[in-house]
């Protein structure tokens, strides 16, 4: 966004990734801006939490070479991502046996790098690795693009993908990405991230981050201090709970603050809550679609064991098989990420309902026994303490023609931003990703600052 030359005042109603993303967009326009956040902790639904006398997140996230936007704000707040996120080669590598298998890609030029390493994967046989290269291939041939949206499950249904191949890399890979099971998964988002991936033309696309650092300290703290660096002012604990438009075209909001323009970054819950008391028909189309939403949760088990436990890889690729209670989809290593953290795992459970069910006492004792089963080490069945993490509302389930609101509320002036904001262009659109909320404050950011929107 170039330089403005009138300074304007802007309120960021949330500091998620997305309000966090909005703001310093526009602070580096050279507006004035007033972040409003109603918690403690800036982040959003992707966060730091303490508990056990330990920082930790609010759920293990693993971010992709793709994210063009993350990475750019983490940088322009003056962050090194080689400092604060581990980078490692496309992989999907399970625990040693029949169950599982290893795939990583090596540092060559892309797609060289992934043709090389469906070569050498161990644990498929010669009839999945054609799936998947005839599969591969017809994508890049169809653009990775489907006119027709359909599910995830009927997409490989209709490559003829292998039972193996699905169990043990595209459907883990949907419920990483989409958080919603390939069942009901839209196969046209699913596909927009492999391109972006997958079938990106730079081989550092496809790289797996793995943040070293707590979220929150990865880019929402740092943001806060870039636009306090630039004139602007961030306000924890302060809840907005009514927006008014006023007849010269501000907004106010909470019978106090005046501003020039508003952009809801918060949840699409609590976003469609605070637009429906603006009481105007223009904004009826976002709310509906906002409350037609389903929600989809994520759990993240912790797991406490003596300093000197060590895996052998800094995170696993697990098959969850809820009938025998493995409940964990992948499992981290924090203290190959944080030195202080030694000793501590963390398991991932995407599309948590059915498993948070369980409660956390029964399924983390789930958990460790998964892992003292999968790994082959007894003394993993025993953790010094576990701390399961919920976020029942952690993203919205990413189905087939799913009707999204753009960043574009109906009214002037006013603008949404957030993971489950749509693009004016479908094959852009992603699930609900930590880059899908920095993308949408972004473009929410230039659209508020120049103008564009609904008149």
């Amino acid at each position: 966004m170039a330089e403005s030359k009138v300074k304007q005042r802007y309120a960021v109603i949330g500091a998620g990734w997305a309000g966090c993303a909005a703001a310093m967009e526009l602070a580096r326009a050279g507006h004035a801006v007033t972040v409003f956040e109603a918690a403690r902790t800036l982040g959003g639904r992707a966060r730091r939490v303490e508990r056990e006398n330990t920082v930790l997140d609010n759920g293990q996230h693993i971010l992709l070479g793709a994210y063009t936007e993350t990475l750019r704000l983490i940088k322009l707040a003056g962050q090194d991502p080689a400092e604060l996120i581990l980078t490692l080669p496309l992989q999907m590598r399970y625990p040693a046996g029949p169950d599982g298998m290893d795939f990583i890609a090596p540092r060559l030029p892309a797609p060289l790098h992934l043709a090389w390493a469906l070569l050498r994967a161990k644990g498929l046989q010669r009839a999945d690795k054609l799936s998947l290269m005839r599969f591969s291939t017809a994508m890049r041939w169809m653009g990775w693009q489907l006119y027709n949206d359909c599910t995830v499950s009927e997409l490989l249904q209709r490559f003829d993908q292998t039972d193996r191949l699905n169990r043990l890399m595209w459907h883990p890979l949907c419920l990483a990405a989409l958080n919603t099971p390939p069942e009901r998964a839209s196969a046209r988002v699913f596909l927009n991230v492999l391109r972006d991936s997958l079938g990106a033309r730079r081989r550092r696309a496809s790289d797996m981050l793995i943040p070293k650092a707590d979220l929150s300290s990865l880019l929402p703290d740092a943001a806060a201090r870039y636009v306090e660096g630039h004139g602007g002012a961030v306000r924890t604990g302060a809840k907005i709970a009514a927006l008014q438009a006023l007849p010269d075209g501000r907004w106010q909001l909470d019978d106090a603050d005046i501003f020039d323009g508003v952009i809801v970054a918060t949840s699409s819950v609590q976003a469609a809550s605070l637009l429906q008391g603006v009481h105007d028909a223009r904004l009826d189309e976002a709310v509906n679609r906002m409350q037609a939403f389903t929600p989809e949760a994520i759990s993240t088990c912790y797991l406490q064991y003596d300093a000197a436990v060590r895996l052998d890889l800094p995170f696993y690729a697990l098959v969850d098989a809820p009938a025998r209670q493995h409940w964990g989809q992948f499992v981290f290593d924090r203290g190959q990420l944080d030195a202080s953290q030694a000793g501590l795992l963390a398991v991932v459970i995407s599309a948590s309902g059915p498993a948070a069910e369980q409660g956390h006492g029964p399924l983390a004792q789930a958990i460790a026994a998964q892992l003292a089963q999968v790994l082959q080490r007894a003394d993993l069945a025993q953790p010094v303490w576990t701390q399961l993490i919920t976020e029942k509302r952690a993203t919205f389930a990413c189905t087939p023609d799913l009707a999204r609101p753009g960043n574009a509320s109906g009214v002037p002036g006013l603008l949404l931003a957030g993971d489950y904001t749509a693009n004016d262009d479908r094959t852009l659109d992603y699930p609900a990703t930590i880059e899908a909320a920095v993308r949408s404050g972004v473009a929410a950011a230039r659209a508020v600052a120049t103008g564009k929107g609904p008149k």
